[in-house]
Parts: structure tokens; sequence; C-alpha cells
């Protein structure tokens, strides 16, 4: 590929990349794609202006632009088992933003996951559009850290939403996507499952997936299914002419979220974007990604097992998927300062809050950490012990700047065995 000459952002551009190649990443929501997925988001593709749909182009020369997105549309449908996908929205939020303007009407409730226990701000947060242009109730998980599904039919039933959205940031178990169904079902509520953290163990088969039971899909591709920046939106039913307004039943959700993206919410497509997406969705359908969202779990497992050996509180005291979120008050420090001294020694992960957490959302009492990054880069359960190691030694010595280098220079030994895709292993 050719260099590029701006100087100041290419040097910037291999310093990340060097941060990166050097550390643990380890933020649940972040991965490394592939080199094939690069090289099609940068692409010239991202010249082309393509608003609308294959075959229905307010532009020209939309010819091979409609092939790159009827390829993603395919790749989608087939791997999650849906008849329509769009996979127009620019990111997770647009794409959640996209499903209320199909199926809602401002004013109308709603009911999601509150943000502090494990949800997403999209899911009805009061100062996010979700809370602000609808009447939200939020749920919340027990003090155990589990959904529990009773509280939230009591809620549903006391409040009769027209939207329920299921799917988390920071919660570290399965999904019952059918005792899920049948709250929406009781109050005749459309369900939307955004599983933006967990398309990619949902695909490998250690999630159970929403198809076929949630009404709408939602998710991001750069998380565990391990490709570009960017967002799918998924269903069943029949679609017809977007640009046609259609009644509000599940037969016309194709054509209902369809519209809604555009002219609904959005202009012209990242056809780049799209061209990764379809990339990554490819790789994502062969037999080496089901053993790596496999991997995923196995080495989230283990990681719990050994934090947990080691005194640390984890919320439902362990994972059933990708990530661990640790409650830290018992080790007498902070989400904000384990996160700074975790950085210090080349481990990056996020502050964040615990269900029922006394402490503020900028300085809460635990962090979130995740697995697929590191199995990305062909970590296996081994090596999580050698990772809890020094995530422990991190906290335990978060004072100490000097043995927090030492581990910073360990770990940058340590990841030249583990290259990045498209490196070359250094050992």
């Amino acid at each position: 590929m050719t260099q590029i000459q701006d100087t100041e952002i290419r040097n910037l551009i291999f310093k990340e990349t060097q941060r990166q190649s050097e550390g643990l990443e380890m933020i649940p929501s972040e991965n490394h794609t592939s080199m094939e997925v690069l090289h099609a988001l940068g692409s010239r593709l991202t010249d082309k202006y393509s608003e609308g749909y294959p075959g229905m182009r307010y532009y020209g020369g939309c010819e091979y632009v409609d092939k790159v997105e009827n390829l993603a549309r395919e790749r989608a449908k087939k791997l999650f088992g849906v008849s329509h996908a769009n996979v127009q929205p620019y990111s997770g939020s647009p794409a959640n933003m996209a499903v209320y303007f199909a199926l809602a009407d401002p004013g109308d409730t709603v009911m999601g996951m509150a943000l502090y226990y494990g949800g997403h701000m999209t899911h009805g947060l009061k100062v996010n559009f979700s809370g602000k242009w609808f009447n939200s109730i939020q749920y919340k998980t027990g003090e155990d850290g589990y959904l529990n599904y009773e509280t939230m039919a009591d809620l549903a039933a006391k409040h009769s939403p027209k939207l329920i959205f299921v799917g988390a940031t920071a919660y570290p178990r399965i999904f019952d996507w059918t005792k899920l169904r049948l709250i929406a079902d009781s109050v005749n509520a459309f369900l939307v499952a955004d599983i933006s953290h967990i398309a990619g163990l949902i695909v490998a088969g250690v999630h159970p997936s929403p198809a076929g039971i949630a009404d709408v899909i939602t998710t991001t591709t750069h998380k565990t299914l391990r490709g570009p920046r960017g967002a799918m939106i998924l269903c069943n039913g029949n679609p017809s002419n977007p640009l046609k307004p259609a009644p509000r039943t599940r037969e016309n959700l194709p054509t209902l979220i369809d519209r809604a993206i555009i002219p609904g919410l959005q202009g012209g497509p990242h056809n780049h974007q799209t061209a990764a997406i379809a990339v990554a969705l490819k790789e994502a359908g062969t037999p080496e990604f089901r053993e790596y969202g496999s991997q995923i779990v196995k080495n989230a497992k283990r990681l719990a097992e050994q934090l947990s050996n080691k005194g640390y509180k984890l919320v439902t005291g362990g994972t059933d998927n990708h990530l661990l979120l640790i409650d830290l008050a018992n080790k007498n420090i902070t989400g904000a300062e384990a996160e700074h001294s975790l950085g210090q020694a080349g481990i990056t992960v996020n502050k964040n809050t615990v269900p029922f957490d006394p402490r503020p959302p900028f300085d809460p009492s635990g962090i979130r950490l995740g697995t697929p990054a590191l199995t990305t880069r062909g970590l296996k359960e081994v090596e999580m012990d050698q990772v809890a190691d020094w995530i422990d030694a991190s906290i335990k010595h978060s004072k100490d700047e000097k043995l927090l280098m030492n581990i910073r220079s360990e770990i940058r030994e340590f990841t030249r065995s583990y290259p990045l895709p498209g490196e070359t292993t250094l050992s």
C-alpha cells in the first residue's frame, strides 16, 4: 500500500498500531480485524455515492456497489438465518435509532436494560435520544447481577411498552430468548434483540440465537464478529417498496426497517464499510471462525476462574460469554484507578459500573474486560493464567510505577509471539 505522506497522521497511526501490537487489548467491545477487512475498508469504494438500495438508487454508476451490497446482505441472511438484512447503518446506535423510528412514535413507551446495570444507552437512557423522545422504562438486574425474567414480565405488564430492547454491553450471562418472547407477547410488544456484543458467539454456536424469536435483530459488526465498524439490522417478513409507507406489522418489518434507514435517517451508505462487512461475514462463515468463537468463551471462563481464585469478585460469579465484569470494592481500588494502573502495565480495560454501584459512572467500582481480541491473536487457556497474574499484580501494586513498567516490558516481549493479523511472528 502507498505510504501516507501526511507524516503527522502517519506517525499517529503507527503509534496506535504499535500500542495495540505491544499490549493486551481486553476491552470486550474491541477486536482486531483481518488484513482483508482493512483492505476493503481502505478501497476506492469510499468515493462512491449510492443513496437508496440495490436497483433503486438516486445515483448512476452503482452497478458494482449494488453487487457489493447484495453480497453483504445475502451473506448476513445466510449466516444468521433470517430472510432480510439491512447492512447500511453507519454504526450500532444509528441502527437502534432506525428501529425506534420504524416501530414507534415519539412519546410511546419503550423498555430496555438500564445502562448502569449492563445495558446500552440507546436502550432508554434518559439523556439519550431513546430516553428523551420516548417514555423509557428501564429494567435492572438483581443483586446477584442476573436478569430476573419475572420482574421484567411484571414491569412490562405494568407499563405496556410498544418496544422491548434486550441486549447488553456488560452482562456476562446468556439471554433466554424464549422467555423474553413470552414477555413481549404478553403485552403485544415488538421484541428487539441487540446482539452487538455476542453476534460472533451466536455465529459460532456458543450462544443461543434470537433469529426466529425476536422480531428485529440489531448488531454492530466490529466486536466478536471481527469486522469493520458498522452495523446491520436483521428481520423476517416480506419486503416491498421501501419508498412507500407500510403498516406496522411483523410481515412489513423489512419495509419498515429499510424505510427508516433511508429516507428516514441516513443518506448515502458507506460502500467501503459495506464491502468490509461482506468480507468479515464470509470469514465468519468458516469452520475456523466457529473454533475462534468457542475459544473466546473458553478463554473467558479460564480467566474468570483464575481471577476468582485470586479473590476477585466477579458479577454473577463468572461468565457464559466473552466478558467479565469485576467489582473491585474488596480490593480497595476504584475502577478508574484500576483502568489506569492496568493501562500503565500494557493491559487495556475499561472502568465500568457494577449492579447497584454506590460510586459514580466516571469513577465506578468495577472494570470490564474480555477475551475477543486476545483470542484473535492466538492466546488460549494456558496464556489466560499468565494474563490473570499480570492483572492481579497490576492491581495489587497499582502505585508501584517501577513494577508496572516491568510488567509492561514482560507483556511487550510476550506479544512478540502473538502478532496482530497480518503481522509476522517476531519470536
